[in-house]
């Protein structure tokens, strides 16, 4: 199966936040969307990088008396990794699992066209599961 299909079933909202945005922004962002992960984008569009729960908790950490009044450009991950919607869900599963990241933005003619997320592939993988289970029960019950 490939990306498109995923966001045929999920939709293709995706939760972002501006760059200049505070760390305190983040948060509720994410608890209003009920979400693990919220591209940082530009006024434009363009994908300026990607903040997580995780880097949310590192920030944190830190212990910094200010940390909510900090940029999200300075917890956010600027390097992100992104897919194609015709990437297949193998891939997906290959690149998260290598790469320890639990979203991927989709980008589709240079434009943020979804975010897939490590939830997203499981549900998919076991929907392809039930499925096989399903056809191999009615062959072996039924011979056909």
């Amino acid at each position: 199966m490939r990306v498109y299909a995923i966001l045929a079933g999920k939709g293709a909202d995706v939760a972002t936040i501006p760059p200049d945005a505070a760390v305190l922004d983040v948060a509720r962002a994410l608890a209003h969307h009920r979400v693990g992960a919220l591209v940082v984008a530009d006024d434009g569009g363009g994908i300026a990088g990607i903040v997580s729960e995780r880097d949310l908790a590192r920030a944190l950490a830190a212990g910094e008396p200010d940390v909510l009044a900090w940029p999200v450009t300075r917890v956010m991950t600027a390097e992100v990794l992104t897919c194609g919607p015709d990437d297949t869900v193998d891939h997906l599963m290959d690149v998260m699992t290598t790469r320890r990241i639990r979203h991927l933005p989709v980008v589709a003619d240079g434009r943020l066209a979804g975010i897939v997320s490590i939830g997203d592939v499981v549900k998919h993988r076991l929907d392809e599961l039930r499925e096989e289970n399903g056809l191999l029960y009615e062959y072996l019950h039924t011979g056909r």
